[in-house]
């Protein structure tokens, strides 16, 4: 220490601040760097969105509205079926009225 330290006070505080001012520095940075990404996605939340679209239908495309269709016919034959095998012991009649309407899909 030298005989300035005594006749500036603050100046002889300045290392401490510094070292205080460097730890609160290194303790908002992620928080600002976290905010600054939340910015981002948040003002380009459309694109991303559209790009994880356009990437899921490269994966797995859409099925056209003929396989749709078939989709949900084979559905209903399958309930139809399931229905009249739960019936084959109760009422036999409506079983095979069941496997009649599944029949013609």
């Amino acid at each position: 220490m030298s005989i300035l330290s005594i006749a500036f006070p603050a100046e002889a505080a300045l290392p401490a601040l510094q070292a205080f001012a460097g730890t609160a520095v290194s303790a908002v940075r992620p928080v600002v760097g976290l905010g600054i990404v939340a910015a981002f996605l948040l003002a380009f939340r459309p694109l991303l969105i559209g790009l994880l679209r356009a990437a899921l239908l490269v994966i797995k495309p859409r099925q056209t509205l003929e396989q749709r269709s078939e989709r949900r016919i084979l559905q209903s034959v399958l309930l139809l079926n399931r229905m009249a095998r739960d019936l084959d012991g109760l009422d036999p009649s409506q079983a095979r009225e069941l496997r009649a309407l599944a029949a013609r899909g």
